[in-house]
């Protein structure tokens, strides 16, 4: 029995009603990862012994009726910037190539709780710095939709896993759009959730005051039941923030009477693609027929996020990445002279061209000539930032824009040009500037057939409200069923 057409939810259901053991739909998904990612490299990390000794586990749990969560015993897969004890968490870099952590991430203990079954860990740009998952140092990954395609990043492996179906759903982090922006190219759906709400324990950190873990799924739903899993309050955190687990048992109903959307005016100018502009303004005029209320205004404050992110990301990036020294843990050069060299050469070594960059940067900008003339004004424009959100949110729930301004792009094309590359993050990152909620779902195809991602932003703690005006969407649309042809029963290549 082929799963690929399947949801996360519907798997669990038919695990439940005895049609599909755990063991069967871990194996199924183990076939489709053996068959497909040669051509995909959506993993870097497969753990398929592991997997079918979860499944036989998990499987008694609920025969037991020890395991009664939804998706018990439905297979998932963990980007691999999220610790797993005992098992390989290289954050897509050469300098921790053969780190394996002494303990578990929250949210892998959260899932390990509700059933989950693991099948591996999955690529992505090196520690997460990068929007096309080509800066790993074990390979590039591939859009399952054209394979000499990226597809996106920094959760590149997280959204094509799920896109050419070798998981059913998988967790990525998101620090300017790593979620959205591959669930855009890759025609899958993500939430970024609002900062603090999902335990950042165990999240190898890019920029702390940015990060957020959240799902990436085949539709919306799959992605609201995972994050009800995931949030919640965690005493490990000290930025998680003391409120309960989402519940979004009212959000399906498929009413949008009375949801004010507002449309930024400046997030449809120059620079974004005809290709991307049409399917998200079609959108858009489904949602006001499904009974919400459209109307544009002006953000033009957002214009100068792309700046801020990269100052304070960077800043925060190069204090983070400090600890990796070739001493306490991952690469170390051996033929090293004295203890500055095993600095110099391990980090030299061990550290990509992307992330060296950000690192310069960052420390660039925290020096004592530059801090106030750009950290600290990088910091002032975020307060604006989410001033200006603030006010907007005065008028609207949400707020509807694209997610990226192309879609995706060939391998290479951008690779050489750092600021063409930064520039695709317009439409994110002002939402983890102002720590607010967005969610990404397909809502169309490029001329060249590629996906075209919708995004809802919404304000701290809305995700309920998202997931609603996304499950009315999906519910009247068919995108989020599309799948490529490498994905579909027969359509290996």
């Amino acid at each position: 029995m082929s799963l690929n057409t399947k949801t996360a939810l519907e798997i669990g259901q038919m695990i439940k009603n005895r049609e599909i053991s755990s063991v069967e739909a871990t194996r199924d998904m183990l076939d489709n990862i053996k068959a497909k990612d040669k051509n995909i490299n959506a993993y870097i990390t497969v753990l398929e012994d592991e997997a079918i000794a979860r499944a036989e586990d998990v499987q008694i749990g609920i025969d037991k009726g020890e395991l009664t969560a939804p998706l018990a015993g439905v297979p998932m897969a963990i980007k691999d910037n999220i610790c797993t004890k005992d098992v390989l968490t290289t954050c897509g870099s050469r300098m921790l190539y053969n780190f394996k952590p002494p303990y578990n991430a929250t949210v892998s203990d959260r899932l390990a709780e509700s059933g989950a079954v693991v099948l591996g860990k999955l690529n992505m740009d090196e520690f997460a710095m990068g929007g096309s998952t080509e800066t790993s140092y074990f390979k590039p990954t591939d859009n399952p939709w054209d394979v000499s395609r990226v597809p996106g990043g920094s959760s590149g492996g997280s959204a094509a896993a799920v896109a050419a179906r070798e998981c059913t759903y998988a967790l990525g982090s998101d620090t300017g759009g790593s979620i959205r922006q591959p669930c855009s190219f890759c025609g899958v759906s993500g939430i970024k959730p609002t900062y603090g709400a999902v335990s950042r324990y165990g999240l190898v950190a890019f920029a702390s005051s940015l990060d957020q873990i959240g799902p990436i799924g085949r539709d919306i739903k799959d992605c609201a039941e995972v994050l009800s899993m995931i949030s919640g309050h965690d005493p490990k955190d000290s930025t998680s923030i003391k409120r309960p687990a989402f519940d979004f048992s009212d959000c399906f109903d498929g009413n949008l009477k009375g949801i004010r959307i507002g449309i930024p005016t400046n997030y449809f100018g120059k620079g974004l693609d005809e290709d991307v502009k049409k399917p998200v303004l079609e959108a858009a005029d489904v949602l006001k027929k499904l009974g919400a209320e459209i109307k544009e205004f002006n953000m033009d404050i957002v214009d100068y996020a792309i700046p801020t992110y990269y100052v304070l990301a960077c800043a925060e990036a190069s204090s983070n990445l400090s600890r990796y020294d070739g001493i306490k843990y991952g690469y170390r050069r051996k033929d090293c002279e004295d203890l500055m060299d095993v600095y110099y050469t391990s980090r030299n070594e061990g550290f990509g061209m992307e992330v060296k960059r950000r690192i310069m940067l960052g420390s660039f900008v925290l020096s004592s000539g530059y801090y106030d003339a750009y950290y600290k004004k990088g910091l002032q424009i975020r307060g604006l930032i989410k001033k200006s959100f603030d006010e907007a949110f005065k008028n609207y729930d949400m707020i509807l824009s694209p997610v990226a301004p192309t879609t995706a792009y060939k391998i290479g094309e951008n690779s050489s040009d750092p600021l063409k590359m930064y520039l695709g993050d317009i439409y994110t990152v002002s939402v983890n500037l102002a720590g607010i909620p967005a969610v990404s779902v397909p809502c169309g195809f490029g001329k060249n057939g590629m996906p075209v991602g919708l995004q809802l932003i919404g304000n701290v703690f809305d995700e309920p409200k998202l997931v609603k005006a996304a499950y009315a969407f999906q519910k009247t649309t068919d995108f989020h069923t599309k799948m490529p042809e490498i994905a579909q029963e027969g359509g290996n290549k």
